[in-house]
């Protein structure tokens, strides 16, 4: 009861002309999503500038993880262990709406609630993450979705991919389609692969894994095929756009999934489909045609609608790619770009680092890393930075490192959620 006094009381304070907000203290920041880059953003600007009120608009009482989430699928996590609530994000002074935002009208720097409610702003975060495009898989729905997962939101999706796992039977056939770019998290869908192989191996040894593959080339395939050779062999195959591995439509009820070449069926399969930016995007008209949504690379403010920034997996970042740890980067340098400019000064151009670690099986784990900076105006990595594990590393050096991923699971979700 509390909380949602609070909160009332924000929103009446909120509902106001923005120069009058700005009248009254160092400014007025809404930030639509809670997830990494959300959350992420809204606690660095009251850490940065406590006297910005600053609202996060969130509708979820928990953020659900994605990262670690294809452990959940491989039966060597909960999901309850993927999940955080927003109490330590209230500590730092952020008011959390727990509604959905509905519109937003850049020219009155407004976001409509659901409830009817209107928060003014004098800059707005989105952070909407992504949305399955629905339209772009013939033969792939919501409904489909239900028989075919595609668990690319953590949650109910990947408790349902972890019991049709379970429940098949010792020889049958695993098949994962993966998206060509952009999508969130492009080692993704080969960590999952690694991780149900492990399963497989341990539990249906006769089963086999199939990935269906809109693309020639992947992030750290070297990596996973040499891993894939020595953990699981004969257990995976990968099949390249090149080798007829487009999923060009899928058909739920005979569990069948089409290419140019073939008929794959599969007794799981896990359609990971194209994504666009969550849809508050398009209703905001921060996206592009592309479906994402177009930035400049020092404040991330929209090139499209001005006053409007956009972070994490929603954005057109460049060489930058769409990971919980680059959102969380992006939302400390769009933070302090906005208090920048929230007090008459330019912001800083950036330098912005990603880390992207994968595990292979519990005790190994391979890492990629850059580092990124503005560049005619979008994001580039920096000639000669960053890498990969080394291909030729040793047993103790791959559980190390599925060790540093463990701890920085730990440490990025303490900071943005603890």
């Amino acid at each position: 009861m509390s909380t949602r006094r609070t909160f009332l009381k924000a929103s009446a304070a909120a509902v106001m002309a923005p120069s009058l907000a700005s009248a009254q203290g160092a400014g007025r920041v809404v930030v639509i999503g809670g997830g990494f880059a959300g959350a992420s953003c809204a606690r660095a600007i009251r850490k940065l500038e406590p006297k910005i009120a600053v609202t996060l608009v969130e509708p979820n009482p928990v953020f659900t993880a994605c990262p670690f989430s294809n452990g959940v699928i491989a039966g060597l996590r909960n999901l309850l262990q993927q999940q955080f609530g927003y109490d330590g994000v209230r500590r730092d002074g952020v008011v959390v709406a727990q509604i959905a935002a509905t519109a937003v009208d850049g020219a009155a720097r407004s976001v409509t609630l659901a409830d009817g409610n209107t928060l003014f702003y004098d800059r707005l975060v989105m952070a909407p993450g992504i949305d399955i495009n629905w339209a772009a898989l013939p033969g792939y729905t919501e409904q489909a979705a239900e028989i075919m997962p595609h668990a690319w939101k953590a949650g109910a999706q990947t408790e349902l991919l972890r019991r049709q796992l379970e429940a098949m039977d010792d020889g049958g056939v695993v098949v994962i389609s993966a998206p060509d770019n952009p999508f969130r998290c492009p080692p993704g869908p080969y960590e999952r692969a690694s991780l149900i192989a492990h399963y497989l191996k341990a539990k249906k040894p006769r089963s086999k894994l199939i990935i269906l593959d809109s693309k020639d080339t992947f992030s750290k395939q070297r990596l996973f095929q040499n891993a894939w050779a020595q953990l699981y062999p004969g257990l995976i195959e990968w099949v390249s756009f090149a080798q007829g591995g487009k999923v060009t439509a899928v058909d739920p009820a005979s569990m069948t999934l089409v290419t140019d070449f073939a008929r794959h069926k599969a007794a799981v399969a896990n359609v990971i489909p194209p994504q666009t930016a969550g849809t508050i995007a398009a209703k905001a008209g921060v996206a592009s045609r592309t479906g994402w949504c177009p930035i400049e690379p020092v404040a991330f403010e929209s090139t499209q609608v001005p006053g409007i920034h956009v972070l994490g997996d929603a954005g057109i970042m460049g060489a930058m790619p769409k990971s919980a740890f680059a959102a969380n980067a992006q939302a400390k340098v769009c933070a302090a770009a906005i208090v920048a400019r929230l007090a008459g000064r330019d912001p800083v151009e950036p330098k912005l680092v990603n880390t992207c670690y994968s595990l292979l099986s519990p005790d190994y784990g391979i890492t990629v890393a850059g580092v990124y900076r503005p560049d005619k105006g979008v994001l580039a990595e920096v000639p000669g930075s960053g890498g990969v594990s080394p291909l030729d590393a040793d047993a103790a050096f791959r559980a190390r490192e599925a060790l540093y991923a463990e701890g920085w699971f730990r440490t990025i979700t303490g900071e943005v959620f603890g």
